[in-house]
């Protein structure tokens, strides 16, 4: 199997992780009313899977260190399969228990689909990582449709069917992968710890693109999550809002193979800071834009946000110790998780205290605040770059 393969094997490994997530999340207003549960209980239903992810992802990249990547990987999609299909057998009620195991199960296998791009393609990664978040950004557009259409033509319980499948397809085509050969001092050191555990976290040379990290994923939040709130407020349609949204992803999407191509020909460190300043004078740009400068500015908006989030992946995989991988990795993950929630909540309480407009701008200003905070750290790591 060559390495293409391989990442078409992986970049559909990243369209389950998104796709999962989301086919269920757009779908849970049906579910509210079938069970007859509140909008508290559909907020904690998302939230659960997010919280999986946040504490799992650095726990399974640092046993993957450890133990082996694709037995964790095909562990993560084992048990993201199995929770999908308990759903079509269980008491209806228990789903917060599902959507926690599938959640888990994603953690693994998101992280390690990740890692595993960065060890196939020591040449090349930045592009490769482009198509993997290409792939994955894609399950975050069709799921709403796909589920949507699912539960139209039979019930809510039948996404959970097609999650299985998508789920077990994955996991026996990861099974053509190859295990990475191991880093040296890997066999010296198999024993689990704590302490070793924790360095992810507090490595002085990944902290500050951590960092950065949570600003993309702030804004992104922001911009996805709130866009249609403003567009809502112009008195635009639901035809036209949609189509705004969909902009924006799109945005996103089409960026990243030629962002990751970047990030191989050039520094992908200034690449980053680009990015990432985009962004942020997009959201806060975008109260004040109206018609085709609306248009214009959700573009740039989604380019920055795409730029950033591909050629940061390619970056923590450059920065940390090959036996560390997976590790860095999934460190990464839960800092991108992080600033995934709180994103929503910090414009949601801006713009109930002193208006969306100001919402908007004040968020904005605050990644522009946080990229000049930690910029300079980051800018100096750059000279860190392992091969």
């Amino acid at each position: 199997m060559g390495r293409r393969w391989h990442l078409a094997v992986l970049s559909l490994i990243g369209f389950v992780t998104s796709f999962g997530a989301h086919v269920v999340a757009v779908n849970l207003p049906v579910y509210a009313r079938e069970v007859g549960v509140g909008l508290a209980v559909i907020g904690l239903l998302i939230a659960v899977y997010d919280f999986a992810e946040v504490l799992a992802k650095p726990v399974f990249g640092y046993v993957a260190d450890k133990r082996g990547k694709k037995v964790t990987l095909l562990l993560g999609l084992g048990v993201f399969s199995v929770a999908s299909a308990s759903f079509l057998l269980v008491d209806p009620r228990l789903l917060i228990l599902v959507r926690l195991l599938q959640g888990l199960g994603a953690a693994a296998f998101s992280v390690i689909s990740l890692s595993l791009v960065a060890e196939y393609f020591a040449e090349g990664r930045g592009r490769a990582y482009g198509v993997y978040n290409a792939a994955k950004g894609a399950g975050y557009v069709v799921s709403p449709a796909v589920g949507g259409a699912i539960v139209w033509a039979t019930d809510f319980r039948a996404i959970f069917a097609v999650s299985f499948a998508i789920g077990l397809a994955a996991l026996l085509l990861a099974l053509t992968l190859p295990e990475p050969a191991r880093a040296a001092g890997w066999e010296d050191d198999d024993d689990l710890s704590v302490r070793e555990f924790l360095l992810a976290f507090a490595n002085q040379t990944l902290l500050p693109w951590y960092g950065i990290i949570v600003v993309n994923m702030f804004l992104a939040s922001i911009l996805f999550g709130f866009l249609p709130v403003y567009a809502s407020s112009l008195g635009y349609d639901q035809l036209l809002v949609g189509a705004l949204t969909a902009l924006a992803t799109l945005s996103y999407l089409v960026v990243q193979p030629l962002a990751g191509l970047a990030a191989d020909r050039a520094a992908p460190a200034r690449t980053v800071m680009l990015g990432l300043l985009v962004a942020s004078l997009g959201i806060v740009a975008l109260p004040f834009a109206t018609g085709w400068t609306l248009t214009a500015v959700v573009v740039a908006a989604g380019l920055g946000v795409g730029t950033v989030w591909t050629n940061t992946d390619t970056l923590v995989s450059r920065l940390v110790a090959r036996s560390a991988l997976a590790a860095g990795i999934g460190a990464a993950g839960s800092f991108k998780e992080i600033g995934d929630m709180v994103g929503p909540l910090a414009v949601g309480v801006l713009a109930q205290a002193v208006g969306l407009r100001a919402g908007f701008v004040l968020c904005g200003a605050l990644s522009l605040a946080g990229l000049l905070a930690v910029g300079r750290r980051a800018w100096s790591a750059r000279a860190a770059l392992a091969d």
